[in-house]
């Protein structure tokens, strides 16, 4: 993916500030001066683009748990901050970037500031390259002089506790924007895709959904078939009798939705609501509770096949399976104990047994 061309600004200098890149604070950087600049603002606070960082990474790091590597200040930040503030992980944006701007407290204002150490100046580097016999402190001293006159045309320029949008750039940024962003997002994703090879999905894990779409279709085009074939379905958790008419379940992600980010019916079981709210993201114990899953899915695939063989959700198992004439537990298996395994590896808790 390309930037869209100027032919009177170093656009090769923008996409080469993401070379080499060995943590995400750049993508997450540009991001936040771009949406200010949407804003109308051209003489930006440090602290209104810190704040932005975390809460363009907010849901990211704290719901599905992506790993920006070990050394990331941004995910520590996140993480930090979550615990400094009290806040929810499902916290407004809105909400969350007036907390950040204006907490009064002093390990969330230091967890910000830490950002000021190397963030605004390395992300210029194209525009200034270091010299051989230059030291860090030098280096920095430089850049920030040099940007205040905008030299080499560069993207803004640095103060100690703002930047300054260079003027030629303001036009490009505000006409461009929605593509400046889609370029650091798909940026963003290959980076964390190395950085986590066996999860699913990573580029509809960068932006928090507006809203969750609900499994009602599942429900009655699947779930349904199978609750008025049996009367009733055991929940594989608890044991409590399920019945379609008291609507005394609701339908889970056997793996939680925030780690396969996916709502294939081949994850999806009808279990005590209860048990559903309690369970929420966590995993269940594999040795515990994927026979009854197998069971229960097996039986409902049968329904399905037999009264409704053409149904959509039949296709559904052919990410599994190589046909759907055969429900094997051994193939099931090998596609859901390595999930889970990843997930656990990720951060997910497991469920009480």
């Amino acid at each position: 993916m390309n930037l869209p061309y100027s032919d009177i600004l170093p656009t090769n200098k923008l996409a080469s500030s993401f070379a080499n890149t060995s943590a995400t604070y750049k993508f997450y950087w540009l991001i936040a001066v771009i949406e200010l600049v949407e804003l109308g603002q051209t003489r930006i606070k440090k602290r209104s683009i810190f704040s932005r960082m975390i809460c363009n990474s907010w849901y990211t790091v704290n719901y599905f748990k992506l790993s920006f590597g070990k050394q990331d200040i941004i995910q520590k930040a996140v993480q930090d901050i979550l615990d400094f503030e009290g806040l929810s992980i499902d916290c407004n944006k809105d909400q969350l970037l007036a907390i950040l701007e204006l907490s009064d407290h002093k390990e969330t204002k230091k967890s910000l500031q830490h950002f000021n150490l190397n963030v605004p100046h390395w992300f210029l580097s194209p525009w200034f390259p270091k010299r051989k016999d230059e030291n860090d402190t030098n280096y920095k001293k430089r850049i920030y002089l040099s940007s205040q006159q905008f030299d080499h045309h560069c993207l803004y320029g640095l103060y100690d506790d703002f930047i300054e949008v260079n003027p030629i750039w303001i036009h490009y940024l505000q006409t461009n924007a929605k593509i400046l962003k889609d370029f650091c997002y798909w940026n963003l994703s290959m980076f964390l895709q190395s950085r986590n090879p066996s999860v699913p999905d990573i580029p509809n894990k960068l932006i928090k959904p507006a809203v969750r779409s609900g499994l009602t279709k599942q429900t009655n085009e699947y779930w349904k078939i199978v609750f008025r074939q049996l009367g009733h379905i055991e929940c594989i958790f608890t044991g409590t009798k399920l019945y379609f008419d008291e609507k005394n379940f609701a339908i889970d992600h056997f793996i939680p939705h925030a780690f396969v980010s996916h709502d294939l019916i081949w994850n999806l079981i009808p279990i005590e609501k209860s048990k559903n709210a309690s369970k929420s993201d966590m995993l269940p114990i594999f040795d515990d509770h994927f026979d009854k899953f197998y069971l229960l899915q097996k039986q409902a695939f049968e329904i399905n096949k037999q009264h409704n063989a053409k149904s959509r959700y039949m296709d559904e198992y052919l990410s599994i399976f190589p046909s759907i004439d055969h429900f094997e537990r051994e193939k099931f298996s090998n596609t859901i104990q390595p999930l889970i395994t990843i997930a656990s590896n990720n951060g997910f808790r497991f469920m009480n047994a």
